[in-house]
């Protein structure tokens, strides 16, 4: 099973190394990195062509304008710009443990798609991880408890690792909560639903839920990866959230149809 890890990045050229440093030393290689720049300076590409010289996996870079948010657009072009069976969407300030990638691909199962969850540093715990590059990939439980006692991140509990199960798939149609900076499925699937509606382009918010509505009316169901593929979720400030009003009435439309197909989606790019 071929992999592509699609990052969306904005800016923050050094949260975008410490996510590369933890793809650099993945103990699963078979996968690709493409990152769907969203608009940032030349730095974030002068990032990428570094790693780009001495990572073992392909890494390659998209870019387009800076035109306000528009990460739906640029997760569109990574998913058609690969030809890779199966698709973890992340974003650049999501450090990865070292078997993030090894833990998606084997809880990949036709018919699902796979929501993991994040574990929040604080803004100064994050400035140190940054600034003095530290190797949060390979960090054990008592590290991680050692964070959490010292209030630099929200929790530690979701770094324990469960095995595959049946209780990974009670809420098979759940969608509260599952973001994009922590899910995956087949790329069949995702082409299947148009992948991103890019209708809520331009404005911060609910592109990633209207996904997982529409792979749910496609009868693809939801399968949790918690306790199995976390990520390190880097402190920033919010997002400017003017305009979600308008995104959430394009969500309410969704879940009132049936709808699977994205009005503006991949399908453009394809």
């Amino acid at each position: 099973m071929r992999i592509a890890v699609v990052v969306t990045a904005y800016n923050r050229p050094d949260a975008l190394a410490a996510l590369l440093d933890g793809y650099l030393h993945q103990d699963d290689r078979n996968f690709e990195v493409i990152i769907a720049d969203d608009g940032s300076t030349d730095e974030v590409r002068q990032v990428v062509e570094s790693y780009a010289r001495r990572a073992p996996f392909a890494l390659s870079h998209l870019w387009h304008e800076d035109r306000g948010f528009r990460a739906a657009v640029m997760r569109n072009r990574g998913l058609a710009a690969t030809g890779a069976d199966y698709v973890i969407y992340t974003d650049a300030d999501c450090v990865p443990p070292r078997d993030f990638v090894s833990r998606h691909r084997r809880l990949a199962e036709p018919g699902y798609f796979l929501s993991g969850n994040r574990i929040l540093l604080s803004e100064g715990f994050t400035a140190k991880v940054l600034r003095q590059r530290l190797p949060l990939y390979d960090w054990g439980l008592s590290r991680w408890l050692g964070a959490w006692l010292r209030r630099d991140i929200n929790r530690w509990l979701p770094m324990v690792k469960l095995p595959d199960g049946a209780f990974r798939k009670r809420s098979p149609d759940r969608w509260k909560g599952v973001k994009t900076c922590n899910l995956s499925a087949w790329r069949k699937d995702l082409i299947a639903v148009n992948g991103f509606d890019e209708s809520y382009a331009g404005k911060w918010g609910l592109e990633d839920t209207d996904l997982v509505i529409r792979l749910l009316h496609a009868g693809i169901r939801h399968k949790s990866a918690r306790f199995a593929a976390p990520v390190f979720h880097l402190w920033h400030r919010e997002a400017d959230k003017r305009g979600f009003n308008e995104n959430q009435r394009l969500l309410d439309d969704l879940i009132a149809s049936r709808r699977t197909y994205a009005k503006v989606g991949v399908d453009q790019y394809l």
